[in-house]
């Protein structure tokens, strides 16, 4: 639980918690006194449009602005799923079941969880599993498929494990979703392989999330290929949701300047190489990776007392309490992220290696 006291001097809370870029923000400020169409249906929102489109190689591709990722998905679920009874499968780990109070499920489709280890991941024998239960009119038909990328773990899809489960989709009739809320650090991913052309050509629509990476606030949501077919009321159902921003043109501006010169990717790129450094740090130090390391989110195991001392000082989150003695701690850095905070958190590890902690820890 946050509360509104909490300010760490160095944060790994997240990697939403500082404003935003200051190009975003100078952007913003030399058009304060612009006029602008409202409702998303303005010239820096048909730009930063366009540059998506040019970015998917996919010029057909509709693209929609909104503020967050949790109305993203419920936008997204809402607009492919027309019955009440069609069903979206996910890891057990998804967003859209663990982290969004039921946001899909109170707007009427139920969220079918399947076991995905540390890995964070579906596959096709574990989405069809789920398809294969539910096998009657007694039962919820699923329709929609749910990933991330990257995970809440932090994992990502490579390009065949993308491909396998579109075709498996496309193969037995469900929709493909790919939530991107972490989309940047992914893609900059040392271990990545997907282009977001890729992603345009094997999804029915994924999100380029801009929250997590630099943006004030704002999603791009973006469908392509037979998942247009979801877009014939889509600004009805954005506006019924309640949606719809009036000053819609502020998230199109912010994403107009993040693709402008390749900033969006920058800042990515960045987030990732402060974890790396991290990562680097904690192995040297002989501490246990709980999941593997991929992007800019880090989960490792630490002694419940240094895990607690990691959540006060640099405000890391427990992610799991694995035993009374261990826990799984997760580390996020952001576009923000400064070497000294890096330097910091770093030396900090290192001192509890020097003080012997780490051998006690191994004993364990």
């Amino acid at each position: 639980m946050y509360t509104a006291t909490e300010v760490e001097k160095y944060s790994f809370r997240n990697d939403y918690s500082e404003g935003a870029h200051p190009f975003i923000i100078q952007s913003l400020f030399t058009r304060c006194t612009e006029v602008n169409l409202p409702y998303g249906a303005d010239k820096h929102s048909d730009t930063a449009a366009d540059m998506i489109r040019g970015l998917c190689k996919d010029p057909k591709a509709e693209v929609a602005f909104i503020a967050g990722g949790t109305p993203t998905n419920v936008l997204a679920i809402n607009a492919f799923l027309r019955n009440s009874y069609e069903a979206v499968i996910t890891a057990v780990s998804g967003h859209v079941n663990v982290h969004e109070t039921g946001a899909v499920e109170y707007t009427g489709h139920k969220v079918i969880d399947v076991p995905s280890g540390l890995t964070g991941k579906l596959t096709p024998e574990l989405i069809a599993s789920a398809v294969e239960y539910h096998n009657s009119e007694h039962m919820l038909i699923p329709k929609l498929v749910y990933v991330s990328q990257s995970t809440e773990l932090g994992t990502i899809y490579s390009k065949a494990e993308l491909t396998a489960i579109s075709e498996y989709c496309r193969s037995h009739d469900l929709y493909l979703f790919l939530d991107g809320a972490r989309l940047g650090s992914a893609l900059m991913a040392k271990e990545n392989d997907l282009t977001l052309p890729d992603i345009a050509a094997l999804t029915d629509a994924f999100y380029i999330g801009g929250t997590k990476n630099g943006l004030l606030f704002g999603e791009a949501l973006v469908f392509t290929g037979s998942g247009l077919n979801a877009t014939d009321h889509l600004r009805w159902l954005i506006k019924q949701h309640g949606f719809m921003l009036a000053k819609g043109y502020v998230v199109g501006m912010q994403f107009e300047e993040a693709f402008r010169d390749g900033l969006f990717f920058k800042m990515a790129k960045h987030e990732n190489e402060c974890a790396e450094k991290i990562v680097e740090t904690l192995r040297r130090c002989g501490f246990e990776l709980y999941t593997k390391w991929q992007t800019n989110q880090i989960f490792v195991i630490l002694p419940t007392k240094l895990a607690e001392e990691a959540a006060a000082k640099y405000g890391c989150f427990i992610e799991s309490r694995l035993t009374k003695d261990r826990c799984a701690v997760r580390i996020v850095t952001s576009w923000a992220t400064t070497d000294e905070a890096v330097d910091s958190i770093c030396g900090w590890f290192l001192a509890q290696f020097c003080a012997g902690i780490i051998k006690d820890y191994i004993k364990k």
